[in-house]
């Protein structure tokens, strides 16, 4: 993909393309487009243990949104205007993704690995990962670029924020086995690691501080690192006292995530997917 790297990120610096070069970009664009459809690239892969972002795979993405034009695209009853360089895909019994009717969508430039269910109506953006056995329940989203792992539960109306610019900030990483419970919201980077929950309505951003009881730590983002959950984590919605005077006196309180306890059996018991629903 060396060339390829090279290609995208000569053209995206080069700003106002026309003529050759704008022929020249479309063609690079489309490759780097059909490799993330296929899950060849990755707008960010774990090297070394660590989450690494590939800035030029953000770099192609915000290229095919330059090159674009508005083009009408229509399905049936249905009607929609959008950049004709990110047409929604459509699938096949050989993509072995169940897609259950009404009304989702996933933009080309996503990957859906084999094993995928899509609840209706769920949507996700270009750039996006999505790895094998994950279910996508009605309402969620998985923004561009998010990498999603396997068997991960991201249960209805869920938010999983996607990231394009600045394009070397860290999209939102959701490891294996993670269940993402109803409305909640990932959000600015955030890396849920492996076999953590997130119960209903948890909502994780850079300025959310997650308290761990079972730890006595607090977790956070820095000016260099994004917020990270650790491994089998059972994290729920809770609240922590204002101690400024005027927020004392009216007995206000601000949203914080709370670690109550790490997976057991017991947890594992309870948010196992039925295999018959798949």
């Amino acid at each position: 993909m060396g060339n390829l790297q090279a290609e995208i990120e000569k053209f995206y610096a080069a700003g106002t393309l026309s003529g050759a070069d704008a022929v020249q970009a479309r063609e690079a664009f489309l490759e780097l487009r059909e490799a993330l459809t296929r899950g060849e690239v990755r707008a960010a892969e774990k090297k070394n243990g660590r989450w690494q972002v590939n800035a030029w795979v953000k770099q192609g993405i915000l290229l095919g949104f330059r090159l674009g034009e508005l083009t009408e695209m229509s399905a049936g009853a249905l009607s929609f205007v959008d950049k004709d360089t990110f047409p929604a895909r459509a699938f096949t019994t050989q993509d072995k993704v169940r897609v259950v009717p009404g009304g989702s969508s996933v933009r080309h430039g996503a990957y859906i690995a084999p094993g995928v269910i899509c609840m209706p109506p769920m949507y996700v953006n270009a750039g996006a990962y999505v790895d094998e056995g994950t279910l996508i329940d009605s309402h969620a989203l998985v923004g561009s670029c998010a990498q999603v792992g396997k068997r991960v539960h991201l249960s209805a109306a869920a938010q999983i924020g996607g990231v394009l610019e600045p394009v070397n900030a860290s999209p939102v990483i959701i490891e294996d086995d993670v269940l993402v419970g109803g409305n909640c919201g990932v959000y600015e980077g955030t890396v849920v690691k492996r076999r953590a929950v997130l119960g209903t309505g948890t909502i994780l951003n850079r300025s959310t501080p997650v308290y761990d009881l079972v730890r006595d730590t607090v977790y956070t983002a820095t000016d260099d690192e994004p917020l990270v959950v650790p491994e089998q984590a059972i994290v729920v919605p809770g609240a922590r006292e204002v101690k400024h005077p005027a927020g004392a006196k009216w007995g206000l309180s601000l949203y914080a995530a709370v670690i109550v306890k790490y997976r057991d059996e017991k947890t594992d018991a309870r948010i196992r997917l039925e295999e018959f629903l798949r």
